[in-house]
């Protein structure tokens, strides 16, 4: 059944807000878009359009920023620890809890991220020295993917972790495209593994490919007119949006 022609232009202009957002920010696209497109079609519909945009963008993102070798390098152990964690994590998760545990767990991850970005906004977010950074970035990377498992959140403790690493804006971002790439993969592996993804899915999903990326390219363009303060502050008050949005819902 074909959408209306309403709908139609409601669910590009979700897409390119999102894209905007996930610009700035680097990450916020699923949560824009479940949010928004829930109003007009069911949830699991919702998902359904999401995830060739969300695998595309973050592919894009991960893809520019001139720092793609250098990160792969440093941050090797985290990208492993996130596939490990993502599949390892399905595995349990679909074993041994429930609905109600992915729940309990998105509004605890929810309150967590607005903890860490209010507490970044009041004060300086924490900087991670050489040896703590090799230490905790494989156990960063498989605590992600466990709660990308668990309940579809990518960004904890992952983007806390990196952003104490003093990246540079483009890198920041580079990075997250990166480590998000991984962890869709490795969450798209499971769910087919599931018979929880099917090709009509893939096929709607592509709808909302090009609006997705030109609101990114958008998005892009106004972060890197930011100053670092400002985006340092604009970073951490998405985080905390998000948290509360997942805390709330």
């Amino acid at each position: 059944m074909m959408p209306s022609p309403d709908l139609i232009v409601f669910s590009a202009l979700v897409f390119v807000l999102a894209g905007l957002v996930k610009g700035v920010l680097g990450f916020g696209l699923p949560t824009v878009v479940v949010a928004l497109l829930a109003l007009a079609l069911p949830p699991t519909q919702a998902l359904a359009l999401l995830v060739v945009p969300s695998f595309a963008t973050n592919l894009a993102q991960g893809a520019v920023g001139g720092h793609f070798v250098a990160l792969c390098r440093r941050l090797w152990p985290m990208g492993l620890g996130i596939v490990l964690g993502t599949l390892v994590g399905g595995r349990l998760t679909a074993a041994l809890f429930g609905p109600e545990a992915a729940t309990a767990t998105r509004t605890g991850l929810g309150i967590a991220l607005v903890v860490y970005g209010m507490s970044g906004l009041l004060g300086r977010p924490p900087t991670l020295p050489g040896r703590l950074e090799r230490l905790l970035a494989g156990p960063a990377g498989l605590v992600s993917g466990v709660m990308t498992a668990a309940c579809g959140v990518f960004v904890f403790p992952l983007a806390p972790f990196l952003q104490s690493l003093g990246l540079s804006r483009a890198a920041l971002s580079q990075a997250l495209g990166i480590a998000f790439t991984l962890a869709t993969v490795a969450l798209a592996g499971n769910l087919l593994d599931g018979d929880r993804l099917s090709g009509r899915d893939l096929l709607w999903s592509v709808a909302g490919l090009v609006p997705a990326l030109a609101g990114m390219a958008l998005g892009m363009r106004l972060r890197d007119r930011m100053q670092p303060a400002i985006f340092s502050a604009v970073f951490l008050l998405g985080l905390a949006g998000l948290g509360l949005h997942l805390a709330l819902a």
